[in-house]
């Protein structure tokens, strides 16, 4: 086997039509900055946790993965991570395990020091998620230090659809640009979503980073259409609106995201179609500090 030319194979392979090779995540090779290139220090994160709701289930693993990349984009070098287990309070579902892997002979006695992270996660100038709303949640009751940094989601701030990829799960994202890994467990996946960051889209060609970064600069704001006519439901629904629970202010209505751009039109079409009226609506601009927390 170790005389066999296997990048050449997989060529062969490919170069037929009749194949496609997926490949195993390596180590990302480093890439010096240009002089004078200013850099900073992006911090992937990724959390396991015993159920959805962070205020009743805890983190089990913890993955934070620094690397350095350039204004424009670009990703320099992969840094060491930082990875610890943790034991909950209680035994850990059947189903979280299934999932995951982790059981609770992995965790017993192990504890993730809430100052080693805040100490680790201190110099990031931007931390990154896939699906940013779960982790977020979850890592801001674990330590303030993540209250204090703008956040951004490589899930759906990248359009991953319009880059001719059928969903945005970071296992399929990985199939569609060759390569596969270790699913489920917190530092494989923050290495792969950093590759998808680091590699070219298949359509614009742009690295996935420079669209994220886009976003996440980006303000919006999110609208509320609040005590809006119950007929007028099915119409909000139909428009993008979603529907706030409790734990949303103002809770109990309708609301909808949208760019800066699209705001006062936004806020016409309420006022037009929805209450046939000059009315005040409640409308709170968000940026990469608050996006994805519990506080939007």
């Amino acid at each position: 086997m170790a005389s066999l030319d296997l990048p050449a194979m997989a060529a062969a392979l490919e170069a037929s039509g009749e194949y496609r090779v997926l490949r195993k995540l390596g180590a990302r090779p480093k890439i010096s900055p240009p002089d004078g290139e200013k850099t900073r220090i992006g911090l992937f994160v990724d959390v396991e946790t015993t159920g959805l709701d962070p205020k009743r289930d805890e983190i089990i693993e913890l993955a934070m993965i620094p690397f350095r990349y350039g204004l424009d984009g670009v990703v320099y070098e992969v840094l060491e991570p930082f990875h610890g287990y943790r034991q909950p309070t209680d035994p850990i579902p059947l189903e979280i395990t299934e999932l995951t892997g982790i059981d609770d002979a992995m965790v017993e006695g192990q504890v993730i020091d809430a100052d080693a992270v805040a100490s680790f996660a201190a110099p990031a100038a931007l931390v990154i998620a896939h699906n940013a709303a779960f982790d977020r949640r979850f890592l801001e009751q674990f330590s303030p230090v993540f209250r204090t940094k703008p956040w951004a989601c490589s899930m759906s701030q990248i359009d991953w659809k319009a880059e001719g990829h059928e969903g945005a799960k970071l296992a399929y994202l990985a199939t569609g640009a060759g390569f596969f890994y270790d699913r489920h467990r917190a530092t494989s996946d923050c290495l792969a979503a950093i590759e998808l960051l680091a590699l070219p889209l298949p359509r614009s060609g742009a690295p996935g980073l420079v669209r994220l970064l886009e976003s996440a600069r980006t303000a919006s704001w999110r609208i509320w259409a609040e005590n809006s006519p119950f007929a007028m439901k099915d119409k909000l629904k139909a428009r993008g609106y979603r529907w706030g629970g409790d734990d949303v202010v103002p809770p109990r209505c309708w609301y909808v995201d949208v760019a800066e751009a699209d705001k006062d039109a936004e806020l016409f079409f309420l006022r037009r179609e929805i209450y046939g009226g000059d009315v005040d609506l409640l409308a709170r601009k968000i940026d990469a500090y608050d996006r994805f927390s519990e506080r939007c």
